[in-house]
């Protein structure tokens, strides 16, 4: 069966259901190719919405954010089953998966079922699971069929005992202590999960410091917290080497410094690996690197013009928001729509415990660009709405030029971070001053407020 379409997106993901839903807004046919029962692709099905989906119920279940007014000792509920947990997920996922299906009916938009390979440029073959085989044309084609857990060949994953983060659900129990290979924002998001479990956590980074993109400060706070929750986090360490002791249900690194780390579990989670290898690229005149990622110009485009790439298909950040914005502005340009793109005001929103968010510049690439800068902080412990929320270690940063009051940059660390990010965001996005949050008014209480706060606290330095 030969079909044409105006485009053909690979991966129903944030990228590919932005791209499909926008292309089909301005009037194109669009076709969508995912495999069976992944509509949505792992942003839904084992990424963004069951990690996320998965701390919440955390926090609930536990209690965690109670005990600032209980103790540290407070459990809402003293054991927690992981099938209590997977249960939401799976309730979860299946009301994203529904909702992606019911937006791509609304708009038009063709899915289709299996696997995709290039036959040449513009033409890709599709196998489905049943053995049908179609044929598809497209006059553009967006790759946006994201990615999968690396694997290392020293890492043997069994499902069992060693695990990725595709295969976490299938360990039978929560274990009393883990192994957590790897420091990235992934890693760091299942380390502070576990500990808030009351599970023992050892974190290994090859690295000599954890996310080095975001606020040194934000990051300090970060590490502060997790010790605060007993997660022992090693720098600089490679892992040379894994056993598994059956009888004894252990799993045993062996770093490169010689150490040894001991756990009942171990999560591997370091970086991505596209899934472009099942593409056939050469076909359509392209090359991934050795993580399978595809390199592309500001507008998502490839090195063939009329293929472009979005998601984390492209590599950072690989965060849903993100992608989804790519998926759409890589479709606005194919199609000639007016486009306005300001790559630095992407907001990023990390939901460790606590969760972390920024957007701009960063202390750092300040100094590093000999700008005049000065910041203005404020504390939750000053905030009354997070005191009702029990969350006094939070805090909201702001970097403005000294002499302009130009705002350059905002970090949190805190409750709800992610959310208040995007005041700031708008700040930047109009190029407002300091001035704005001296001056507005907010809703009181509310964590919105911190703004007024840190605007008072930089200037006041002036």
């Amino acid at each position: 069966m030969d079909q044409d379409y105006d485009l053909v997106v690979i991966g129903s993901g944030p990228a590919g259901q932005k791209a499909a839903i926008n292309a089909s807004k301005l009037g194109k046919r669009v076709a969508v190719i995912e495999r069976a029962g992944m509509v949505g692709g792992v942003s839904v099905h084992s990424g963004t919405i069951p990690s996320k989906t998965l701390r919440d119920a955390i926090l609930y279940l536990t209690g965690f954010n109670e005990r600032s007014f209980y103790g540290q000792d407070y459990r809402l509920r003293e054991r927690i089953s992981s099938e209590e947990i997977a249960s939401r997920v799976r309730m979860i996922v299946t009301r994203e998966t529904n909702l992606v299906r019911s937006q791509f009916n609304r708009n038009r938009v063709a899915e289709l079922d299996g696997t995709a390979r290039f036959l040449e440029p513009h033409t890709l073959e599709i196998a489905s699971s049943g053995g049908r085989t179609t044929i598809v044309r497209g006059d553009y084609v967006l790759i946006a069929c994201g990615t999968r857990p690396a694997q290392s060949p020293s890492i043997p994953i069994d499902g069992k005992h060693i695990v990725d983060t595709d295969r976490l659900p299938e360990l039978s129990d929560l274990p009393h202590e883990i192994i957590i290979i790897g420091g990235g924002i992934i890693g760091l998001e299942y380390a502070s999960m576990f500990a808030a479990l009351d599970v023992r956590v050892t974190l290994i980074e090859q690295h000599p410091q954890i996310l080095d993109f975001v606020d040194r400060e934000i990051v300090d706070a970060l590490s502060y917290h997790l010790r605060e929750l007993e997660v022992v986090i090693r720098l600089g360490e490679k892992v040379v080497a894994v056993e598994i002791d059956e009888s004894r249900n252990r799993v045993t690194a062996r770093l490169e410094s010689g150490k040894t780390v001991r756990g009942a579990a171990l999560l591997y989670s370091v970086g991505r690996q596209g899934n472009t290898d099942v593409l056939n690229l050469p076909a359509a005149g392209l090359e991934a690197d050795a993580r399978g990622r595809l390199k592309v110009n500001d507008f998502f485009q490839t090195a063939v013009s009329h293929i472009y790439a979005a998601g984390d298909v492209i590599g950072f950040p690989a965060l849903a928001g993100t992608s989804m914005e790519q998926g759409r502005l890589a479709t606005t340009h194919m199609f000639g729509a007016p486009i306005r793109h300001q790559a630095y005001l992407l907001p990023y929103g990390i939901f460790t415990i606590p969760e972390i968010a920024m957007i701009g510049q960063t202390e750092e690439q300040l100094t590093a660009a000999m700008v005049s800068y000065e910041t203005g902080v404020a504390r939750y412990e000053e905030l009354a709405k997070a005191e009702m929320l029990g969350d006094r270690t939070g805090m909201l940063k702001l970097l403005f030029h000294r002499e302009t009051l130009k705002l350059l940059g905002v970090h949190a660390i805190g409750q709800r971070a992610t959310e208040i990010i995007h005041i700031g965001q708008a700040v930047l996005a109009f190029g407002g001053t300091i001035e704005y949050f001296r001056d507005a008014v907010f809703n009181y209480p509310t964590l919105a407020e911190a703004y007024k706060v840190a605007a008072l606290n930089g200037l006041n330095k002036l």
